[in-house]
């Protein structure tokens, strides 16, 4: 029987004009023998709310790592409104990235840029819910006010623009928060002068610092508009019990209007902000300082609090019935939604399979696979499977040691055995940036052009086969 290695990643398609490209972003997990991938809830959904992806984006943000936009190595240590440009440029590259988007850079004077996200409700478009965050900082890295916020908008669009959904929702990243709330002012005035059907406005305004580590974090409403019944529901997606949240919740009434909620407020929307607890005094001492650095956060607590943000958005959002899961016997893989039309893809390449365009496919080699599934107008991509049809048994623990891990420059393949080893180290693209064999037991590879970043490297022999992940710093 063959050897099935699953790999639960977002494979994120790009928009009708350029349907021909493709990306992959890998989140592993190992499973044996046959698999069957159920479809996809909201809870399924929210263990795809990834640490490392948010920690990642928290760092080149405020510049603690380097980054790549638009092919320029750089780093962002300042979003200073008057020299942020490069963030801007940051943030709409993510979205560039991710598919069901349409993506407007706004300007609204001289230096301000709103970049905005907006992904159309099939049932619905008209119906608009609003998650939001600034990206503009006071002083060097700000990683909490508001690198948090930003990362975690970002991260939700990730997951959530891959599914077809009921009503509109639109990821907004604010600029100028810090002088005067400018970039959300631009926008509410505009949207309630074009009589703009917003349900609802989510901004998060620091999210990252939990002190005593004891899960507070406040909802700031007041009684405008629904702004009270938005409180509620997101209470009640935080006491759902299949979502297994271990968040406490205070609710602040009247809450503060020192953040761009409050523009929203003041045209007539439903709004909230959602953070940390600044009402029990557990914000983060670093507060407009170049002390708040991505190493003051609270990890832990910052992703159960985007998870918890994306529970909210998902459920506003409406996720439509169309099963994307996949089933593997043997040696065909088989998507469970029927009656719709399919195309098979080489996740590896990002290149459609000619041909495969049936229900079922049975590839012809080893590879990752994947399906795209259309059915009434709207469509959505399965999960990506590693097929290994030689049956390779995966390595023992004690067997091979990947170190350092995170790594600088060199990093060490340490295996028990002198038998002739393949290693492919892949970007989260699916790219493959490095290829090495070697009989040696203790292989060495120099990891110093990398980019910084998340990547996986496979080891292989004539018998044994894994898949490890790596960071980059």
């Amino acid at each position: 029987m063959p050897f099935f290695f699953v790999i639960c990643h977002i494979f994120v398609v790009e928009p009708a004009v350029s349907k021909m490209k493709f990306r992959i972003l890998f989140l592993f997990c190992v499973v044996f023998g046959s698999v069957s991938v159920q479809s996809q809830t909201i809870a399924e959904l929210i263990n795809q709310i990834n640490r490392d992806s948010l920690s990642q984006t928290v760092k080149e943000l405020t510049g603690e790592i380097p980054t790549v936009v638009y092919g320029n190595t750089v780093t962002i240590i300042n979003r200073h409104h008057a020299n942020n440009d490069v963030a801007a440029d940051y943030i709409k590259q993510k979205f560039e990235q991710l598919g069901n988007l349409a993506i407007t850079d706004q300007s609204f004077n001289a230096t301000g840029r709103n970049i905005i996200a907006v992904q159309l409700g099939k049932t619905n478009p008209d119906n608009i819910f609003i998650v939001c965050a600034h990206y503009d900082s006071v002083a060097d890295y700000c990683a909490d006010d508001n690198a948090s916020g930003t990362a975690a908008v970002l991260e939700i669009a990730r997951i959530l623009s891959k599914q077809c959904i009921d009503n509109t929702i639109v990821y907004a990243l604010w600029d100028e928060e810090e002088i005067g709330l400018r970039g959300a002012n631009y926008y509410a005035v505009q949207a309630a002068a074009n009589n703009t059907n917003i349900l609802g406005v989510l901004n998060i305004d620091m999210m990252g610092y939990d002190g005593d580590n004891d899960n507070d974090f406040d909802i700031d409403v007041r009684n405008i508009a629904n702004s009270i019944a938005m409180k509620d529901d997101i209470i009640s997606v935080l006491n759902t019990p299949e979502y297994g949240f271990t968040l406490n919740v205070n609710v602040v009434n009247p809450g503060t209007t020192a953040s761009d909620h409050s523009r929203f407020w003041n045209n007539g929307f439903s709004a909230v902000l959602v953070g940390e607890s600044w009402e029990n005094n557990d914000q983060t001492p670093y507060y407009h300082s170049s002390g708040d650095r991505f190493s003051t956060l609270n990890l832990t607590y910052y992703h159960e609090l985007t998870k918890l943000i994306f529970a909210y958005m998902a459920t506003k959002a409406g996720l439509m019935p169309i099963d994307n899961s996949v089933t593997q016997s043997n040696m065909t893989l088989t998507a469970t939604q029927t009656g719709a039309t399919y195309q098979w893809f080489d996740c590896e390449t990002g290149l459609p399979i000619d041909g495969a365009v049936n229900r079922s496919f049975s590839p012809e080699g080893n590879g990752s696979y994947a399906v795209n599934i259309t059915l009434g107008g709207c469509t959505e991509t399965s999960n990506c499977f590693f097929f290994d049809t030689l049956g390779l048994q995966s390595f023992d623990e004690n067997e091979l040691k990947i170190y350092p891990n995170p790594v600088h420059s060199v990093l060490k393949i340490e295996t028990t055995t002198q038998a002739l080893k393949t290693i492919d180290v892949y970007d989260i693209s699916g790219k493959v940036m490095l290829k090495y064999t070697s009989n040696q037991s203790v292989i060495e590879l120099n990891t110093s052009k990398l980019p910084n970043g998340i990547y996986f490297v496979k080891v292989k022999t004539d018998t044994k086969s894994g898949y490890f992940k790596v960071v980059k710093e």
